[in-house]
């Protein structure tokens, strides 16, 4: 029980740092600690493991965008699906 319980905290905790952690972004850099933590959860959680992947893919068809291009509302709303879904939120 508190196995389960502690892998849902981490997975909370990971699921708000997996973009970050992807962007690499230098206004909201990860520490040291943050980052191996982050890597060590992904080495052993499937979930957060295949959220880093979708994460990945949305990033991959964002950067084939041109600007003319607009999103089909099939793929707006997966998006939208997938991040109520990792954030825990719902509509």
């Amino acid at each position: 029980m508190i196995r389960s319980a502690r892998m849902m905290l981490t997975c909370h905790w990971s699921a708000r740092r997996i973009q970050r952690y992807l962007d690499a972004d230098p206004a909201a850099p990860l520490g040291t600690d943050e980052i191996r933590r982050l890597e060590a959860h992904l080495a052993v959680c499937e979930k957060c493991r295949a959220a880093e992947l979708e994460f990945k893919q949305i990033s991959a068809a964002l950067s084939r965008w041109t600007v003319d291009t607009m999103p089909d509302e099939d793929s707006v709303e997966h998006i939208r699906r997938f991040m109520d879904r990792l954030t825990g939120e719902s509509r």
